[in-house]
């Protein structure tokens, strides 16, 4: 159901974006207001605009979502105080922690333009946690993890 969500989530900020940019360029007069003359094959165009993002919006929450597990030493209960100290430096507020497992979400207005899908969980695994949320910022906080406790050692 999470897929789904974020498939219509991201068919919705496609579209969205490509209003704006629209009615940039007419405002700006880079286009004219009329969808006939605006595409060629005029509203047909727009079905066909709208299936290209359904796609991109159908595939992108399995490229753009991970799970990846961060190597760390010690137990669950020995490095939850320093995962919470290390996600707190990086902009992110603890959201919920339960047995194992720990929800952290991003602080501050960059939320909005992630579409309130900025979500990391943490789940205890042997000889580490599992990392899970948007790509870019799971690699970035795993390896920033990793980094961190070889230091302490």
């Amino acid at each position: 159901m999470r897929y789904f969500i974020r498939a219509v989530k991201y068919f919705i900020y496609f579209t969205l974006l490509f209003i704006v940019i629209m009615a940039i360029l007419v405002l700006t007069g880079a286009a004219e207001g009329d969808i006939s003359t605006m595409f060629k094959g005029g509203y047909s165009a727009l079905w066909k605009i709208a299936l290209i993002f359904a796609v991109i919006s159908a595939i992108y929450p399995s490229v753009g979502f991970i799970r990846k597990e961060a190597m760390i030493p010690g137990s669950w209960e020995e490095d939850k105080d320093a995962i919470k100290a290390f996600m707190a430096g990086r902009g992110y507020t603890l959201e919920s922690e339960d047995t194992g497992t720990m929800s952290f979400r991003k602080k501050g207005t960059g939320r909005f333009t992630r579409m309130y899908e900025d979500r990391i969980v943490f789940t205890a695994k042997i000889g580490g946690v599992e990392l899970e949320g948007m790509r870019k910022d799971v690699i970035r906080l795993a390896m920033g993890l990793e980094s961190r406790f070889r230091r302490e050692e």
